[in-house]
């Protein structure tokens, strides 16, 4: 990827021949004379990397480079011919990423470039792998859906927004009907072939804002945020229809379907968490015992 560098100078000379520098060695680049215009051009424009001397006329290269810190994720780099009014330390508490003394070498500034871009990359990488790492840790990994533990904590913030915004919250709760039987007839992994394939149809009948688990086992439950009892029994319908429909092939010529028993539930006021997933869990053992394959409220 292209790095992009903007250049903050009011020294027409030396921003002029900077950029002329950067771009010979293929950095994108951008250039104004002042901090205030290169706040103004953040909002349309972001660049990896500013280079920007301290001494301008109105706004210092210090104190726009507090400002970038506390809003833009940019590396700065800062320049200076004042060698006794600042110090790298100054510079680095204001938030700089590197620190050059006028009259610099290209070769000099080109080096801190590439160690600012190499520092920035490392961090870039580290914060995918800690996004990964959290995505791991609240992800079921056969089906992709939320897991059970993550299941409490955002059922928990729902009801929080449910009490502050007086939305309704509803919730489902499903189970494969007879997975026990199916697990020992074809095997476990042709199992987990229906299980990820209904967290799949699940997604599937979701918003954005819905939210899909695996409860345990072959149960799943969504979150249904501002949703009252009867829409979520459509999305429960949904579902069903749609997961009795799919065919499953578990062994050469033979086929076989699976059904869903599915419970639904809408938040009380001043319910706590058990009572609420209770009643969807009772209203899933209604499916049951009314014949599964069918939703119940």
């Amino acid at each position: 990827m292209n790095t992009s560098i903007m250049i903050v100078d009011d020294d027409d000379a030396i921003r002029e021949t900077t950029e002329e520098f950067l771009k010979f060695l293929g950095y994108s680049t951008i250039s104004t004379s002042s901090a205030e215009d290169a706040l103004s051009m953040l909002n349309l424009f972001q660049p990896d990397i500013i280079l920007t001397d301290i001494a301008m006329e109105g706004m210092n290269g210090l104190d726009m480079t507090r400002i970038i810190k506390e809003t833009h994720p940019v590396e700065v780099i800062v320049m200076t011919g004042y060698i006794a009014e600042h110090s790298y330390e100054e510079a680095i508490q204001a938030g700089a990423s590197d620190f050059i003394f006028k009259p610099f070498r290209f070769e000099e500034l080109s080096l801190r470039i590439k160690r600012v871009i190499r520092e920035m990359n490392l961090k870039r990488q580290h914060e995918e792998l800690v996004q990964t790492l959290e995505m791991l840790a609240i992800t079921d990994g056969l089906t992709g859906l939320y897991n059970h533990r993550h299941f409490y904590q955002q059922l928990n913030a729902e009801i929080q927004r449910h009490i502050r915004y007086k939305t309704t919250l509803s919730l489902l709760l499903m189970d494969i009907d007879h997975f026990k039987i199916f697990n020992d007839t074809w095997g476990h992994l042709e199992g987990d072939k229906i299980l990820m394939e209904l967290g799949v149809m699940i997604k599937s009948c979701l918003r954005n804002m819905d939210s899909a688990y695996r409860y345990g086992g072959e149960e799943f439950t969504v979150i249904l945020p501002e949703t009252n009892l009867d829409s979520a029994c459509v999305v429960g319908e949904r579902i069903r229809v749609l997961f009795a429909s799919k065919r499953f092939f578990p062994a050469e010529g033979q086929q076989t379907s699976a059904t869903i028993s599915v419970g639904v539930a809408q938040f009380n006021e001043n319910e706590s968490i058990p009572s609420f997933i209770k009643r969807a869990d009772m209203a899933m053992f209604k499916s049951k015992q009314g014949g599964r394959n069918r939703v119940s409220k």
